[in-house]
């Protein structure tokens, strides 16, 4: 395993020859070991490996995005980070009214 924090193979505590069985299960393991509903709150090491796990297992989890990290640092290129994928934001225009609006709802009896 790399010593490199930046690594995410060594961010899952895995080798670079890590089935894709293998890589779930470790983040699955990190996870249930940092998430905050299972340890003290406020832990500042638990919270910085729960960040690591959660980016690691966002490329090493899509096999795409894995053999494109794999071909980018193997090569001993200067690794340029994937682009990291945001959740959408939507404005609201308005702050007292809701962000869902729904219409009225029509309901049929079947059969």
């Amino acid at each position: 395993m790399s010593s490199d924090d930046g690594d995410l193979y060594s961010a899952l505590g895995l080798t670079r020859e890590a089935t894709p069985a293998q890589v779930r299960r470790a983040y699955r393991s990190l996870m249930r070991q940092n998430h905050p509903d299972t340890r003290e709150p406020g832990d500042p090491a638990s919270d910085a490996a729960l960040q690591r796990a959660l980016a690691a297992y966002a490329i090493l989890g899509d096999p795409e995005l894995r053999a494109g990290y794999d071909e980018r640092t193997t090569r001993r290129d200067p690794v340029t980070p994937p682009p990291v994928r945001r959740a959408r934001t939507f404005p609201r225009t308005d702050p007292q009214t809701s962000p869902i609006r729904v219409g009225p709802v029509r309901w049929h009896r079947s059969g």
